[in-house]
């Protein structure tokens, strides 16, 4: 898919399969095994997140949907006139509008996510609907170093990152610092970050929303799979494997696997993998934090937390953060 002239500019630094390759091969030789989550955003991956966004167990978006709605204007008083957003793992690029709409006189706006189709496709729709808005898109694994275009014909008055959907709970405890320190690099003097962090609370809850009863995260997770047969000529029968989702209380996060039904072997990339009854593949971490926690780690990665918002019912947080000078 090319990008049309509606956007100001694409920068294409999509991992190539050779990337896909080495880290697959990597994390299924270890023991235990693992997969990287960031492989789950294919172009089908991307939709299939995105119908897992408007599950009745997935209260995770549409709560933060509401906070932002309520403390957007807030938000865009923080950040002044004159922004230039840059969203991380933009997606569907929904949310970013409810800033965006609020925001004085935004000097643009910055798409970043791995999946470059849908990532296109979302940041056209964007420019479409927002014709004097200078709407740009990088597609780039939002982990690593990368350049971010524009303003074409101002200077920002200050670079506003926004980082929604407690995808921050991805990362482990160091990780999640040197990527917040990172972006306080790449945001700079004066740059801020709208982040959105999910909230301990029960188990079952938390269960649930990572284990709908349509089997929608289930197929999400197996998707991995399929993109390991379809892109690395590997041979997994998905109907031999489960999707498991559980909350572990002593690291405070969900953990996602994918667990093997039987005694079997699986090729991937001309290697052989022996599976035992039972044994899984580590996909994904989900951390739920606390408002104090957070703003500890923010305080320890070089941000300020200027202000927090939650839900009535204390499920999710928004947070404004300031780069520290």
């Amino acid at each position: 898919m090319t990008a049309s002239a509606a956007l100001s500019s694409f920068r294409d630094e999509e991992p190539d399969i050779a990337d896909f390759r080495t880290e697959a091969l990597a994390g299924l030789r270890r023991a235990p095994r693992t997969l990287p989550c960031k492989f789950f955003y294919d172009e089908a991956g991307s939709r299939l997140f995105e119908q897992i966004t408007a599950l009745p167990e997935y209260y995770l978006t549409r709560t933060e949907e509401a906070i932002l709605a309520e403390c957007v204007g807030e938000i865009a008083a923080l950040a002044g006139p004159g922004c230039q957003v840059i969203e991380y793992g933009s997606g569907a690029i929904r949310k970013a509008r409810i800033l965006i709409d609020a925001l004085n006189r935004p000097a643009g706006y910055v798409a970043v996510d791995i999946s470059r189709d849908h990532l296109i496709r979302a940041a056209e729709a964007l420019a479409g609907d927002y014709p004097d808005l200078e709407v740009h898109a990088v597609c780039t694994d939002y982990t690593t170093d990368f350049v971010v275009p524009g303003p074409k014909d101002r200077i920002a008055a200050r670079r506003l990152g926004f980082f929604p959907g407690s995808t921050i709970g991805n990362f482990e405890t160091d990780a999640a610092r040197e990527f917040l320190a990172a972006a306080a690099r790449t945001l700079g003097r004066n740059g801020a970050m709208v982040i959105g962090t999910d909230l301990q609370k029960d188990k079952e809850i938390l269960e649930a929303a990572y284990d709908d009863a349509a089997g929608v995260t289930a197929a999400f997770n197996l998707h991995l799979l399929e993109r390991i047969n379809e892109e690395l000529g590997g041979t997994f029968d998905l109907d031999r494997f489960r999707h498991v989702a559980l909350y572990n209380d002593s690291t405070a996060r969900i953990e996602m696997h994918i667990e093997s039904l039987a005694e079997q072997s699986v090729e991937v990339a001309d290697e052989t993998f022996a599976f035992a009854e039972g044994e899984r593949i580590h996909t994904e971490n989900s951390h739920k934090y606390t408002v104090d926690g957070f703003c500890a780690l923010a305080a320890s990665a070089g941000f300020e937390a200027k202000q927090t918002w939650s839900d009535e019912d204390g499920l999710f947080a928004v947070h404004y953060l300031a780069v520290a000078n």
